[in-house]
């Protein structure tokens, strides 16, 4: 069930491992496309502009959760890669313990913070009850998510990026089917959208905690092994925290360029919300790329083979050109016709700003590859802290874009908020990458 990527050609290593992910990833996307379509076309552009106005919040708080729990996998992975096996273990009891810890302390914290969330992001007067709906909802999950992505990515640090691939499939299907029940039969509205999430990231969650238990034989721990020390969760919490902090510092900046989205109107912040579904499914490949990098990364620097890291990112930014061009010809020339798939009849406005968001991002996609690969590559290498400054570039460059260029610019303003994020972030972690393989040599 294991996977060693300290042998054997990197190009051919991370191609097939980024694969597994890709796929996955693509599925995750995929439902949350349709999500967003059943909610737009039963439900309306109102709707639509609910849920998506909400994007930006859950990115702070659960992109902290996902964050943490993928970080706390690093130092498995270098454990892993290194062949200490029975040290490796204690880190996997110790992080499921810190899991269960942080998700009790998000989900107290967090559901309660709804409103006054959106009532501090302007959010519109006629769609903020929906917001608050889905929102409430999706938090009260937050154990679930932890579950859910921990174990996928304790599967992931030790080689093994199919399993996961399958019960994102399963979770993907589960959630389409839950998506029509809930709001077509049920008549739940975006409540049932939120529940049909949560639940479909719950039932494979434990289903796959079966499964790492049963199969995972690597990971069957004896007494002494399952020990809770101090030092090991602070060593955890080390790769986990600023991992986590790297996307809710992010996020802020997401959050305040939302607030003045908001301020344009529900027409816009629907627009936006097509859009960013469309370029989160174009993306994956660079989030699929990302997490490889994080394991190659990691198993590679237990072994301390460091001449591999640069190769590994090469080869990922070589493929990242190639696919960034095709992408930005694709949206181009099609970039319009997507809307159709969250809304029957959008209005011309709709339409318009949608497409100019996806040229604006589909542009600088190069800068959002690199940006995803070295981000994740640091990580893997063991330099968490260096993620989470790049967080807060990227935090800078869309709060300044929120602040000064939207109030001028309208939609034009809003649509390069992420691409200036992208290439700000790159001017910090392409020296830091270089950095922190020289301290590796050194």
């Amino acid at each position: 069930m294991t996977k060693d990527l300290t042998e054997g050609k990197p190009l051919a290593l991370i191609i097939n491992f980024s694969a597994s992910v890709l796929l996955g990833l693509l599925f995750q996307q995929f439902y949350n496309i349709v999500d967003t379509a059943i909610v737009g076309r039963a439900l309306g552009s109102d709707a639509l502009a609910a849920v998506g106005c909400t994007g930006s919040v859950c990115f702070l708080l659960l992109g902290f959760c996902n964050g943490v729990a993928g970080g706390f996998t690093i130092p498995i992975a270098q454990k892993f890669g290194a062949k200490n096996f029975p040290l490796m273990r204690t880190y996997v009891w110790n992080a499921a313990f810190l899991c269960v810890i942080f998700s009790v302390v998000f989900t107290a914290g967090t559901a309660i913070l709804c409103r006054p969330i959106l009532v501090l992001m302007k959010t519109p007067e006629r769609i903020i009850n929906d917001s608050v709906s889905y929102l409430r909802i999706i938090f009260l999950g937050i154990p679930f998510l932890f579950l859910y992505n921990f174990i996928a990515n304790l599967m992931r640090s030790l080689g093994d990026s199919k399993t996961p691939l399958y019960f994102l499939i399963a979770s993907s299907i589960l959630n389409i089917f839950l998506d029509l029940f809930f709001i077509r039969v049920c008549s739940m509205g975006v409540a049932g959208a939120a529940l049909a999430t949560v639940i479909s990231q719950a039932l494979p969650g434990l289903v796959s905690l079966v499964f790492l238990v049963k199969k995972f034989s690597i990971l069957r721990m004896t007494r002494e092994e399952k020990v809770i020390a101090k030092k090991h969760c602070l060593e955890l919490c080390r790769f986990g925290i600023p991992m986590g902090l790297q996307y809710s510092i992010t996020a802020i900046g997401s959050v305040i360029l939302q607030s003045s989205v908001n301020g344009l109107g529900p027409d816009t912040v629907a627009a936006i919300a097509a859009g960013m579904k469309i370029n989160m499914l174009f993306a994956s490949v660079f989030d699929s790329f990302g997490l490889t990098m994080a394991t190659y990364g990691g198993q590679n620097t237990g072994a301390a083979k460091y001449d591999r890291l640069s190769q590994g990112v090469r080869d990922c930014m070589l493929i990242s050109a190639v696919y960034s061009v095709i992408a930005f010809i694709v949206v181009f020339f099609f970039g319009k016709n997507f809307v159709y798939i969250f809304l029957e009849e959008p209005s011309e406005k709709i339409l318009r700003e949608a497409y100019i968001f996806l040229l604006a991002n589909f542009g600088f996609y190069i800068t959002l590859a690199a940006v995803n690969i070295y981000r994740f590559m640091i990580q893997g290498m063991g330099f968490s802290a260096f993620s989470m400054f790049s967080g807060l570039a990227e935090m800078l460059a869309r709060a300044v874009m929120g602040i000064f260029a939207v109030p001028l610019f309208g939609i034009y303003g809003a649509v390069f908020g992420s691409p200036a994020a992208w290439v700000l972030a790159d001017c910090f972690l392409i020296p830091a990458f270089h950095h922190c393989l020289k301290k590796l040599n050194a």
